[in-house]
C-alpha cells in the first residue's frame, strides 16, 4: 500500500513538538503545541495524561462525519522537546499506529514565517524533536513544518527558537496555526499529495 495512502482503520497519531510549562507556551519552538492545542479546540476535547508515557494525550475523530472521518490521538510529549522520541515511541506502540500515520508538527527555521511543508520521511535539519523522533522509530514518519525563519543578525539559534514570536508576528500567528490544523486534517483525510498541492507554500 502507498504510504501516503491511509488505511481507514488505522488511527493517526498527530504529535505537536514543544516544551511544557507556561514559560515556554508561546515560544517559536512550542509552535506545535498551538496547532495540536487548536485541532483539540476542534474537535471538543481536553488533553489528559497518558498513563506511563510522558505525554498528554486526546483520543478523538477529524473530518467529515461519517465513514469519511479518521481515529486520531493528539499528544503533546511533556518530556521537553530533546527527548520527544521516548514519549512518541511508547504512544505509537500503545495506540498501535503505523510509523506512516505518526505526524510531527513542529517548528522549521529553513522556511519563511507561518509559511507550511509537508513531506515524509526525510532528515532532521537539526531539529531536536525530530532528531529524537527519528532515533527512536526511525525517519518514515510525516511532518508539517512550520516556518518560523532564520534568526535576525548574530542571534543563536538556541535563543530564537526559545523566545516568543514578535508583537508583529502574533498580528497573523493564529491565521497561520489555523491553516497549518486545516493542513494536518487534509493529510490525514486525503493524503500527502493533495495537502502538499494544497497547503506547501
Amino acid at each position: 500500500m502507498d504510504v501516503t495512502t491511509p488505511a481507514s482503520t488505522d488511527p493517526w497519531l498527530i504529535v505537536g513538538l514543544g516544551n511544557p510549562g507556561p514559560e515556554y507556551a508561546m515560544n517559536r519552538h512550542n509552535v506545535g503545541f498551538m496547532v495540536v492545542d487548536l485541532i483539540a479546540e476542534q474537535i471538543g476535547g481536553k488533553f489528559k495524561r497518558a498513563g506511563k508515557a510522558q505525554a498528554q494525550v486526546l483520543e478523538g475523530r477529524i473530518g467529515p462525519a461519517g465513514q469519511a472521518s479518521r481515529r486520531v490521538v493528539l499528544a503533546k510529549p511533556t518530556s521537553y522537546m530533546n527527548l520527544s522520541g521516548g514519549p512518541v515511541n511508547a504512544l505509537k506502540d500503545f495506540y498501535k499506529v503505523p510509523v506512516a500515520n505518526v505526524v510531527a508538527v513542529h517548528d522549521e527555521l529553513d522556511i519563511d514565517y507561518g509559511m507550511l511543508r509537508l513531506k515524509l520521511g526525510g532528515g532532521d535539519n537539526g531539529h531536536n524533536g525530530l532528531k529524537s523522533m527519528t532515533k527512536a522509530m526511525g525517519s518514515d514518519y510525516h511532518r508539517v513544518r512550520f516556518g518560523i525563519g532564520r534568526p535576525p543578525g548574530r542571534m543563536q539559534v538556541a535563543d530564537f527558537v526559545l523566545k516568543d514570536f514578535s508583537s508583529a508576528e502574533r498580528k497573523e500567528l493564529d491565521y497561520f496555526v489555523d491553516r497549518a490544523a486545516d493542513a494536518v486534517e487534509c493529510l490525514v483525510i486525503e493524503g500527502l499529495e493533495r495537502a502538499q498541492s494544497t497547503y506547501n507554500s
